[in-house]
């Protein structure tokens, strides 16, 4: 299928929505382009009686109200909330739908930031942590039990890009009353929608490829409808009374940016997965790789799934190299791809997961290789990435593991928090 080709033959294509939904013209001076609401407080008409539903900014702005109905539009979903960042978004999502004596099952390959929320402030209240291996479908009808509240997926998932079967998998969580929530920052709904595959929720960090420029820090909630959710109403609720109690809300510019961005959304995301193909077949071939990561890969175990439920393959590619020296030499070699965590942007960034954005999991069973690379496709020519991947990898350290090759790993201080103790549920 197409990333272009309309979900209902109802409703426009997903191209019109990503330009249109939630992007009227002023009614006010007919700008094409919506203003920057940058304020705190609205006017009423009389005591109670709002002008346009909005009253207060944490409540509400036109700017977030304009990016959340995109959002419910590209997803197919009822409700969306628009909040201050991805993990905002999981804040929101933990809070709302557990509580104490509640298990969450999470997948073995997940982001680092996620593990350490859960970890740090949620089992101190009562929740419990089960790692499964998500992909195996008959791992997790073993696993799952009346305690599970929310089975927790992340596909393609962060940084392993491992591919998990949403349809199967909303299957045996419902069957055991619990709900099925599901990380697609990695897709977007170009490239997958949840919902329409039995999730109950979806979020995502719209920091990346949603908003695509590397300059703002978002994320979003949304959950479905009772046609692919039963328990949708109880889902919605609950999480819009526990964000009416807290101040997560995308500040109005912020909300402005990624509505901006989503309406090139589908042309971006279609360059991202024509690049990210191209490199990962070009690493196929190389000596110095010993194993590429890409759902669009035959060799991707992941394969046959992706190509049931995504119509594209995404902007991220992973591998690993030969040594660990290798993998610290190769990430500071590049010249046009830039060192940097976050991915999903315009630009084409390369990270090192065991000492950047999965140092939280460094002490514990999910720990990353050290040997592991994730890079995100921008938009760049392809002749230009794979020049630079070329230059990089021919001026990799060469010294095998456990010899210093005097290069230092890089650190990330937005990842030196810790977890306090590794999880030992498995």
């Amino acid at each position: 299928m197409s990333i272009t080709e309309p979900l209902h033959t109802a409703q426009p294509g997903i191209s019109t929505r990503s330009v249109h939904s939630g992007a009227n013209p002023e009614s006010h001076t007919g700008s094409v382009v919506a203003p920057i609401f940058q304020t705190s407080t609205f006017m009423m008409d009389a005591p109670g009686q709002t002008r346009a539903g909005f009253d207060y900014a944490r409540t509400g702005t036109p700017n977030r109200s304009d990016l959340e109905q995109v959002l419910c539009e590209l997803e197919n979903a009822t409700f969306a909330a628009a909040v201050n960042s991805g993990t905002s978004a999981e804040v929101a999502v933990f809070s709302a739908l557990l509580g104490p004596g509640d298990e969450i099952i999470i997948p073995r390959d997940i982001y680092g930031g996620t593990y350490r929320l859960l970890v740090n402030e949620y089992e101190r209240w009562g929740i419990s942590i089960r790692t499964v291996d998500l992909t195996d479908t008959e791992a997790l009808a073993a696993e799952i039990s009346e305690k599970t509240a929310i089975v927790w997926v992340e596909t393609p998932s962060n940084p392993g890009l491992d591919i998990v079967d949403i349809e199967e998998t909303a299957r045996l969580a419902h069957a055991a009353n619990a709900l099925l929530a599901v990380d697609s920052t990695f897709a977007t709904p170009i490239l997958q929608r949840p919902i329409e595959l039995g999730a109950d929720v979806v979020i995502h960090s719209t920091t990346k490829f949603i908003n695509g420029h590397s300059d703002v820090i978002g994320g979003a909630v949304l959950a479905g409808d009772g046609s692919t959710c039963a328990r949708a109403a109880e889902v919605v609720e609950r999480l819009q009374n526990y964000l009416a109690s807290v101040g997560l809300g995308v500040a109005p510019f912020d909300a402005w940016l990624t509505r901006r961005g989503i309406k090139t959304l589908p042309v971006r995301m279609a360059r991202h997965c024509e690049n990210a193909q191209a490199v990962a077949e070009w690493l196929e071939g190389r000596p110095e790789i010993a194993e590429v990561l890409y759902p669009g890969l035959p060799s991707h175990p992941g394969h046959e799934v992706a190509k049931k439920q995504m119509s594209g393959f995404g902007g991220v590619v992973s591998f690993r190299t030969d040594t660990e020296a290798r993998a610290l030499s190769l990430v500071q070699n590049t010249q046009l791809i830039t060192l940097a965590e976050s991915l999903g942007g315009v630009e084409s960034l390369i990270d090192h997961p065991a000492t950047m954005t999965h140092l939280a999991v460094a002490d514990c069973e999910l720990s990353v290789s050290p040997t592991f690379i994730r890079l995100s496709l921008g938009i760049e020519d392809i002749g230009d990435i794979l020049a630079d991947l070329e230059s990089a990898l021919a001026a990799s350290v060469q010294t095998p593991d456990g010899v210093s090759s005097g290069v230092e790993a890089p650190v990330s201080d937005h990842s030196l928090s810790a977890l306090k103790r590794p999880v030992a549920t498995v």
